[in-house]
């Protein structure tokens, strides 16, 4: 019986580069040809999932073009404060 054992210095390295990216932040573009196909729409819906399932989300800024629909889904969700430059 041949005993093979895994280089533990490569296990070590792959566990920390396992753990990096666990980490790391993600980002989702949503692409739309034109105003008004949802997009602002399907990013809040998408936030509002991820924030259910315990995930850290942060809305930067959001313009919902007066739509009644998507501002309610800011409810709940972190939004950063305006910053005047």
């Amino acid at each position: 019986m041949t005993d093979i054992r895994q280089d533990p210095d490569a296990l070590l390295a792959k566990v920390q580069r396992e753990e990096a990216q666990t980490g790391r932040g993600r980002l989702k573009i949503f692409f739309g040809a034109s105003a008004g196909v949802g997009k602002t729409y399907a990013m809040l819906s998408a936030a509002r999932e991820l924030r259910a399932q315990s995930v850290d989300v942060v809305v930067g800024i959001v313009e919902t073009h007066g739509r009644k629909d998507t501002a309610a889904l800011l409810e709940g969700l972190e939004v950063l404060p305006a910053r005047l430059v």
